[in-house]
């Protein structure tokens, strides 16, 4: 994201570039985001980890093999770590890959803005923007508020797009 694209995320947000110094934070804010779906399953603490820890690793796997130019950041605010952005840019698309900020920060402006700077983005550069959202998140919601629209639907998933104005 460059200084001009940047201007409208909140002034104390950032991002950079993920490190292998940040593998643990990482997990971490993946873990956040299926806590909810595996109080379901009736796992005790060392099945949910193992699952996380497996689940985790083939994301990464799967991100680094199927995206290699992918932009993998990190968000931060006031120096601390509370999130992740993964993004792929090709000439025909921004994919939005994943965007996870941890709970105690969600719901407060961050995610809308960081995915307003990339909706500006793909404006200027005419590009489209694309992120599968499973069907029962939250998100969902706030990306069509944003002018997605579900262009297909795989099993849980949508794929959502925007397009820029014509």
């Amino acid at each position: 994201m460059t200084k001009e694209e940047s201007q409208n995320v909140p002034a104390t947000v950032t991002l950079r570039p993920v490190g292998q110094e940040d593998q643990d934070f990482l997990f971490e804010v993946y873990a956040s985001t299926r806590r909810d779906e595996l109080i379901r399953t009736g796992w005790d603490e060392a099945q949910q980890q193992a699952f996380l820890n497996l689940q985790f690793a083939a994301q990464q796997q799967y991100y680094k093999d199927r995206f290699p130019e992918g932009e993998h950041r990190v968000i931060v605010k006031g120096g601390r770590s509370i999130g992740r952005i993964y993004t792929a840019r090709s000439n025909q698309e921004i994919r939005i890959l994943d965007i996870a900020l941890l709970p105690k920060h969600r719901n407060a402006g961050i995610g809308t803005s960081l995915l307003k700077e990339i909706l500006a983005d793909a404006e200027k550069s005419r590009l489209a923007v694309r992120i599968y959202v499973e069907s029962f998140n939250r998100s969902l919601r706030l990306f069509e508020r944003l002018g997605f629209s579900s262009v297909e639907t795989t099993g849980l998933y949508h794929l959502m797009e925007w397009r820029p104005r014509s």
